[in-house]
């Protein structure tokens, strides 16, 4: 080698050194530790390329003798994203387009690891790339894989989501452990090894088996599906007893009619309704919310744990809960003929929704009835106090007062004129799909379908964004400004919108996105004429996309979605936690206190947005597993369905009925050759002319279908009218 060539071999090992830790300085002694280089000679080298590298300006003597990486605008902060076949990208505010991470550049980042990085012009191309120098937090320290033994030496293959290289056991297992066993394992260390090093925690079981997935699923998020033991032992030792001296200090609705509505299965009942029939055409609605703020005070571990959960989990096979069950199932859940402690949003209304009075503070209820949204709404579509036996609870047939049949359409009516209000304000009308599964003794499913919303359901969603609302602009309306926790959605995009507008162009209607009214009630009219269309899932979906995420924060900017300037969460402190701190500076605040700093609350605020995202991205996997292990049964059955999505490599289709998701590719289609078409979302027919695009009604074959994947196959047979 020549000495330049050797030159340049040694300042290229000195720059990596220094740009694996940009924020610290070296002597040559220690850049030669980490060389490996022990010899005079080469030390040597080190000491005159330092120099050379220094007088150029690529690094900078930071004292004498000490070198270190130079610190200029070049340097960014950012989040490397892997995606499903391994491809990096750096998520980083700098740069409005994310960054590509040749698979050598990935400075052992972990998937979803805050990173320091710099970017550079790749070469022949337009777009940047980057190279990750420093990683400044590992975001998780445990994973889920597949064991794999060769000749007694244990690696672990995670995601490659999570990273492109196996993790080596280097220690044995205590417990039982067989090749191609689903682990959970904890990550130790990567130093000069080629593979991270980790420990085995726990067998998870056999790949592809439901528990097995479900616990993977909330593995691979870094969700707890248990409570450790003292977490349970201090919920287990809160008191269900109400004393004469806490009833004194609140509003006692015990003898007022009260009831809860909710789904079939719901064991946590963290709302109920009070009914009052005032003078003057007027009524009195409390919204009676479960009292965690009571049970569950700051400084315990009982708040820790609900704070690092931050959310429950709803799976297809069961909740995942935010507060142990003697707490969320027990001693706050409202369930009927039973004193609980609430803290209410009191309204006296007119038959138009009009809020005459409001009143807020902590009550003590007694519900008189339990009711599912099936029976409410057997009620509210007959206007009859009997429930057939077929549609109670309990199996037999019973009859309501009617004072709680009054109630019940009374609240109806309103509700409606609520909702009415809400869409003439700019509301955008988004009706709720929910995926359901009916389940065998095995966890397997033997049906899949889609539930919508009804009168009794949009009943209790008005009632609860009253109280949200109300609360929120009862503390964010006060002078002076009080810190308080806001639920935010910003404006959608612009350049999403401008796509959305053009794709739906495509099926003849048409965007005014003149300003940020204007595209509301646009986009109402659009979700309202798409109305039992073929294409109406379709646009649904692209419309949601369009949306921004809903956050929260202690900074407001009001609610877009809902039209509210000011909005809270307040009606749902057994299963998130921004409510509980809500319910507290909302007490904080009618006690006469001082406002906190902000700061605490806002950072909290954002824990609990991003845990949210996480248990959101959880259920959806478990909703995918189990739509893909119903199709695996159906292998060879053919289907109608929507074309969902159109990507280079393929066109997904939503099976209609069930929203079952699957990919076709292009060559399989038969009689021709397909081309894509990226601008119009389609695939051509080189010959026929064909096309098949987005929204298309086809006819699929499923071919193949792989739980642990979540993944389907799917033929496309025709196209159907």
């Amino acid at each position: 080698m020549s000495k330049k060539k050797k030159g340049l071999s040694i300042q290229k090992s000195i720059l990596q050194v220094l740009e694996q830790t940009p924020s610290q300085s070296f002597t040559y002694k220690q850049i030669a530790s980490r060389l490996g280089i022990k010899d005079a000679s080469g030390r040597n080298h080190i000491i005159k390329n330092l120099k050379k590298l220094a007088e150029s300006g690529i690094i900078e003597q930071r004292s004498r003798g000490s070198y270190q990486s130079k610190k200029n605008d070049a340097y960014h902060q950012g989040i490397l994203d892997l995606s499903a076949n391994g491809t990096g990208f750096i998520i980083s505010d700098d740069f409005e387009d994310d960054l590509r991470v040749s698979s050598n550049q990935h400075h052992k980042a972990f998937g979803g690891d805050v990173v320091r990085f710099y970017a550079y012009p790749a070469r022949g191309k337009r777009k940047q790339e980057a190279k990750i120098v420093e990683i400044v937090e590992r975001k998780r320290k445990q994973f889920v894989g597949t064991l794999q033994k060769k000749n007694g030496t244990l690696f672990v293959r995670v995601s490659p989501r999570i990273s492109t290289v196996d993790f080596y056991i280097n220690r044995t297992p205590k417990i039982n452990t067989e090749d191609g066993d689903r682990v959970l394992i904890s990550f130790n260390d990567w130093k000069d090894t080629k593979s991270p090093q980790a420990t085995i925690l726990e067998v998870l079981g056999t790949p592809g088996e439901a528990d097995t997935e479900i616990h993977t699923i909330l593995a691979e998020y870094g969700l707890p599906y248990t409570f450790d033991a003292h977490i349970e032992a201090e919920a287990n030792n809160i008191s269900e007893e109400i004393t004469d001296a806490e009833i004194s200090k609140r509003m006692d609705y015990r003898d007022v009619l009260t009831f809860t509505i909710d789904p079939t299965d719901a064991k946590d009942f963290d709302d109920a309704l009070s009914f009052k029939t005032l003078d003057d055409d007027l009524f009195e609605v409390g919204i009676h919310i479960a009292d965690v703020s009571h049970y569950v005070q700051p400084g315990t571990v009982l708040d820790d744990e609900a704070y690092n959960r931050a959310t429950s989990v709803y799976l297809v096979d069961r909740v995942v809960p935010m507060l142990p069950e003697q707490l969320s199932n027990k001693v706050c859940s409202l369930r009927p003929n039973e004193e609980k402690l609430t803290f209410a949003a009191i309204f006296t209304l007119d038959q138009h929704g009009n809020v005459k009075a409001q009143k807020f503070g902590r009550t003590i209820i007694n519900s008189d009835y339990r009711f599912a949204y099936h029976e409410a709404q057997h009620i509210i579509e007959t206007e009859q106090a009997t429930i057939p036996a077929e549609l109670s609870l309990s199996k037999e047939a019973y009859t309501v007062s009617d004072a709680v049949m009054h109630a019940i359409l009374q609240l109806n009516n309103t509700a409606k004129r609520l909702r009415k209000k809400r869409m003439q304000s700019g509301a955008i009308s988004f009706d709720k799909e929910e995926v359901c599964f009916t389940l065998d003794k095995n966890k397997q499913p033997t049906d899949v379908f889609v539930k919508t919303s009804k009168d009794a359901n949009k009943l209790i969603e008005e009632y609860m964004l009253l109280a949200n609302k109300k609360v929120s602009e009862f503390i964010a309306k006060e002078d002076p400004k009080k810190t308080f926790v806001f639920r935010v959605h910003d404006e959608p995009d612009e350049e999403k919108l401008e796509n959305l507008k053009r794709v739906i162009g495509s099926f003849g209607y048409s965007l005014n996105l003149a300003s940020s009214q204007t595209t509301a009630r646009s986009i109402n009219k659009l979700l309202k004429d798409i109305q039992n269309k073929r294409e109406q899932n379709l646009i649904d979906t692209l419309t949601i996309r369009s949306m921004s995420k809903a956050t929260y924060t202690t900074q407001n900017i009001g609610h877009y979605g809902l039209a509210f300037d000011y909005y809270s969460h307040f009606t749902s402190p057994i299963r998130r936690y921004p409510d509980v701190v809500a319910h507290r500076l909302l007490q904080h605040y009618l006690d006469g206190k001082k406002p906190p700093k902000p700061d605490t609350y806002e950072s909290a605020m954002k824990h609990c947005s991003a845990m949210e995202i996480l248990a959101t991205k959880a259920e959806r996997d478990s909703i995918k597993f189990m739509q893909v292990k119903y199709m695996e049964e159906r292998i060879g059955q053919q289907f109608t369905g929507i074309i969902s999505g159109v990507v280079e490599r393929g066109l997904y289709v939503e099976v209609e009925g069930n929203k079952c998701e699957g990919m076709a590719r292009p060559q399989d289609i038969p009689g021709d050759y397909y081309v894509y078409d990226e601008r119009n979302y389609a695939f051509v027919g080189n010959k026929t002319k064909t096309i098949f695009q987005l929204g298309d009604r086809v006819k699929i074959e499923v071919v193949a279908a792989d739980p642990i994947k979540r993944h389907l196959d799917f033929d496309i047979l025709e196209h159907v009218e």
